[in-house]
């Protein structure tokens, strides 16, 4: 993925600088405003990427990212990688499967997949929610295709509420309520300032 269509996306995504949620560059405002109903808004960018170590060390220089959170073996994912990055109002994932000898899990076999057919790219547009089950409801009664049903997940930070969406093309929606966790990104995520 070349840097010019990372910046599109972060830029239509609102995770930008100086960028608004869902509009181009010369874009006319939302129409939402003080008192319209609450949607949802970004809480992640998550990128496929072929190694996401490099990847995190090249936006954390780039766009002045700084590195919050890190998954993989070590922490009790062992088919991938993750790292994330983030500014006020910012969040970006890079995961890649773990390069090992053996055989990769059900995580790393849909990475590497994902990375075969398209390149590096945008796997997930996570959003946050006030209620997964009734966004999840209300995006599936409208012909989204459900690719996880609202589940719960903790760790000693909290727990956090997801479901995951389908949507052509390849990414995903995964919608999120964090209200009740504190933790760094989400469970099996550890704080990390490594670089």
């Amino acid at each position: 993925m070349t840097d010019t269509a990372a910046e599109a996306v972060l830029l239509g995504a609102g995770l930008l600088p100086g960028s608004a949620p869902g509009s181009a560059p010369g874009a006319a405002p939302d129409p939402g405003g003080p008192g319209a109903p609450a949607v949802g808004h970004a809480d992640a960018v998550v990128f496929a990427v072929g190694d996401a170590e490099r990847a995190a060390r090249r936006y954390r220089a780039a766009l002045g990212l700084r590195c919050t959170a890190y998954a993989g073996p070590e922490t009790g994912e062992p088919d991938t990688v993750s790292y994330v990055l983030a500014a006020p109002g910012t969040r970006i994932v890079l995961t890649s499967p773990v390069r090992v000898l053996g055989p990769l899990g059900p995580r790393g076999r849909e990475l590497a997949a994902y990375l075969e057919r398209y390149g590096d790219g945008v796997l997930d547009v996570a959003v946050s929610v006030p209620d997964v089950y009734y966004a999840y409801d209300y995006a599936v009664d409208r012909g989204a295709l459900s690719l996880a049903e609202p589940y719960e997940t903790r760790d000693a930070y909290g727990a956090v509420v997801l479901a995951t969406i389908g949507v052509p093309g390849g990414t995903r929606h995964t919608l999120v309520d964090r209200a009740g966790y504190a933790g760094p990104y989400l469970p099996g995520f550890v704080p990390y300032d490594g670089f």
